[in-house]
């Protein structure tokens, strides 16, 4: 019966992408984004993925760990207007240096344009014990994208603790958008993840465990070319390019990693 249900949802999912959005088309366009972000929408294809969770301009969205802001440059316009953006990011105050660094950077980033990111709220999120970063059944979407391969070091009643706080942030029917880089399920992992990797077994099981349905599957982002072997792991692709130029030419024709796309709702 689970299969039947997720088949339709995977089928429903595909349809949302046959109406344009015009407005999230018009963000991801926008001068707002640097050329190096620009340069990866091939690889990272930003309008099908944010399409198939099924974002809305109305929506209240949560950004868990976003980074440098690849994806919160498209967001912050999209949202602007009708919406809320929620940057759940590490505590300003942390003890941690390389978490209070990269707060500031990205507040930084914030500050240097109003007029895209002055209604962007900041929440704190430092998994594992940093978890205040928006009030509960406040979000209609919680999005996460390639960043539970750097949560799972932190235990498993961590992992579970921190999916729990995305089903209480979530409204009822609200969605979990996952995107993480994909372990391929005949690959033994070290834990629940392998140099960057990550079983998408295991973070179904985790969501499920909260109490999240997994609505539909996406292979928008896949990559049948990364085998999940390769020194240094993830990093050795594309953009990071870990290995400099030993073999990069074979890493450059493999393109960025295989990665699942996830879509689960809270009930």
């Amino acid at each position: 019966m689970k299969q039947i249900f997720v088949a339709i949802a995977i089928a429903a999912g595909f349809s949302q992408l046959a109406v344009a959005d015009d407005g999230l088309k018009a963000a991801i366009a926008g001068a707002q984004r640097s050329p190096a972000n620009v340069s990866r929408d091939v690889a990272r294809h930003p309008y099908e993925t944010l399409s198939f969770f099924g974002i809305k301009p109305g929506m209240t969205v949560v950004e868990l760990s976003p980074g440098g802001g690849w994806y919160t440059e498209i967001l912050a316009p999209y949202l602007r207007k009708d919406g809320k953006l929620i940057a759940a990011n590490f505590d300003p105050a942390s003890s941690s240096d390389y978490a209070s660094k990269n707060s500031l950077r990205f507040k930084q980033k914030l500050d240097a344009s109003p007029a895209v990111f002055d209604k962007v709220e900041l929440g704190i999120f430092e998994p594992p014990s940093k978890l205040s970063y928006a009030p509960k059944n406040s979000a209609d979407m919680v999005l996460t994208f390639r960043n539970i391969h750097n949560w799972v070091g932190n235990g498993e009643p961590s992992m579970k603790a921190l999916f729990q706080s995305v089903f209480e942030t979530l409204k009822p029917g609200g969605v979990f958008g996952v995107v993480e880089h994909r372990l391929p399920a005949t690959k033994a992992a070290g834990g629940a993840s392998s140099e960057g990797y990550v079983h998408e077994a295991y973070v179904i099981k985790l969501a499920e465990s909260v109490g999240l349905k997994l609505a539909a599957k996406s292979e928008v982002n896949a990559n049948p070319k990364d085998t999940a072997e390769h020194e240094n792991g993830v990093w050795a692709l594309p953009p990071v390019l870990a290995n400099k130029d030993k073999d990069k030419a074979a890493y450059l024709a493999i393109g960025e990693s295989d990665r699942m796309t996830l879509k689960f709702v809270k009930p």
